[in-house]
C-alpha cells in the first residue's frame, strides 16, 4: 500500500514524498535482524575479559563510574543505572565535564567503564592519563579491540558489529544495541555474583508500582480486628448471614474460640445451600461452610494474593493466618487493588 503524497514542505524544508509501506516494512525487518545479529555474535566472544570485568568490579571498594559521549553517552548513562538498580552503587560522569571539574567525583578505589564504539573517543582518551596517575582501574567497552581506549584501559569487553543496521551505514544503530546488552549481561552477572535478591531490589525501587508490588506486604493490606467477618462454629446461617451482609466481604469466617480457622462461608456456599431446597437458616454454620479455605500469611507479598485467589477456580478473598493457622486477618480483592499492587 503506498499512501497518498503531500505537496507541502515539512519542517525541515524537504518535500514529503509517498511513503512506501512494502519498503519501510522490509527496512524495519532488516534493521531487527541485523541488531538481533550483532547481539548474538557477542555470545561467541565473551571469555576471560567478561570475567576480569566482573571481578575487577566485585573487588572494588569505591563506585563504578561510567562514561561516554553521543550515542555511547546514552548507553553508558543507562548501564549506570542500571548497574546502580541491580546492587553495584554507579553513576554516570561525561568525559568533556570531567576535564572541567568533574574528574574530582572520581576516587581511586572507584572503577571507571568507558564506552565508545571506535575506541578513539578524544574526551576519553584525555582522561586516561589522570587515572592511571590517580590508580583508578579502567574498563572500555568498544568496538575495536586493537584501539587506544582498549590498548589503553585494565580490562577490554569486545561489542564490535559487522555492520550497523543504518541503511546508510551512517547511524549508531547495531553497535548502540551491541553495547547496551553486553552493558546488561555485566549487571546482570554482577547481581547474580552478589546473590542480589528480590528484596534488594525492592529496596533500591521504592517508588511507583514496582516498589508498592516489591514492598507492600499481606499485613500492610489485610483487614483487622471487628473489619474481618467472623462466627463461631455454634453459630447459625442466619448468623452468618448477617454478619457476611455487615461486613461486605462477601464471606464469613469461621473460627472456634481459640481463633483457629475451621471454614469460610461464602455468598457461593449460601447459593449452594439455598439450592438444596427448603433451606433451614438455623442450622449451623458448619452445616454449609467451605472446610478448607484459601489462606495466606501476612509476611507475604501482598501481590503473592492475586495466584492464591486465581488457582485453582477464581475467588475474591483470601484468609491470613500465621504459622499456627490462627486468625490474623482477610484480605479482599478489593483491598488489592486500592493498595495499587495490582
Amino acid at each position: 500500500m503506498i499512501l497518498p503524497a503531500s505537496s507541502r514542505a515539512n519542517p525541515r524544508g524537504t518535500l514529503l514524498r509517498p511513503i512506501d509501506a512494502t519498503r519501510s516494512l522490509a527496512l524495519a525487518r532488516n534493521v531487527l535482524e541485523t541488531e538481533a545479529r550483532a547481539i548474538n555474535a557477542l555470545t561467541a566472544r565473551l571469555g576471560d575479559s567478561f570475567v576480569a570485568a566482573v571481578s575487577l568490579i566485585l573487588g572494588c571498594t569505591g563506585r563504578v563510574v561510567v562514561s561516554g559521549i553521543g550515542k555511547s553517552g546514552h548507553v553508558a548513562r543507562k548501564l549506570a543505572a542500571t548497574l546502580a538498580s541491580t546492587g553495584t552503587p554507579a553513576f554516570f560522569v561525561h568525559p568533556a565535564e570531567a576535564g572541567h571539574g568533574d574528574f574530582g567525583m572520581i576516587a581511586p578505589d572507584d572503577v571507571v567503564i568507558m564506552l565508545s564504539n571506535s575506541g578513539e573517543t578524544e574526551e576519553l582518551l584525555l582522561l586516561i592519563p589522570h587515572l592511571k596517575r590517580e590508580g583508578v582501574a579502567m574498563i572500555a567497552l568498544t568496538g575495536d579491540a586493537k584501539s587506544s581506549l582498549a590498548r589503553a584501559t585494565d580490562v577490554h569487553l569486545d561489542a564490535a558489529v559487522d555492520a550497523e543496521a543504518c541503511p546508510l551505514g551512517l547511524a549508531p544503530t547495531a553497535s548502540t544495541t551491541a553495547a547496551l546488552a553486553l552493558g546488561d549481561a555485566l549487571a546482570l552477572a554482577l547481581l547474580d555474583a552478589r546473590g542480589f535478591s528480590i528484596d534488594d531490589f525492592a529496596r533500591s525501587h521504592p517508588g511507583g508500582s514496582l516498589g508498592r508490588r516489591l514492598l507492600t506486604r499481606v499485613s500492610d493490606v489485610m483487614r483487622t480486628g471487628d473489619a474481618v467477618p467472623t462466627v463461631r462454629p455454634s453459630a447459625t446461617i442466619a448468623d452468618a448471614i448477617v454478619e457476611m451482609s455487615g461486613k461486605g466481604m462477601g464471606m464469613t469466617i469461621v473460627a472456634d474460640d481459640a481463633h483457629a480457622v475451621v471454614g469460610i462461608f461464602t455468598d457461593g456456599d449460601l447459593r449452594r445451600f439455598i439450592g438444596q431446597g427448603q433451606p433451614d437458616l438455623k442450622r449451623t454454620v458448619v452445616d454449609a461452610m467451605t472446610r478448607s479455605p484459601r489462606t495466606i500469611e501476612p509476611d507475604r507479598l501482598a501481590v503473592d494474593c492475586v495466584p492464591a485467589m486465581e488457582t485453582p477456580t477464581r475467588v475474591t478473598q483470601l484468609v491470613v493466618v500465621d504459622a499456627a493457622g490462627v486468625l490474623a486477618g482477610a484480605v479482599h480483592l478489593h483491598d488489592l487493588f486500592r493498595a495499587r499492587v495490582v
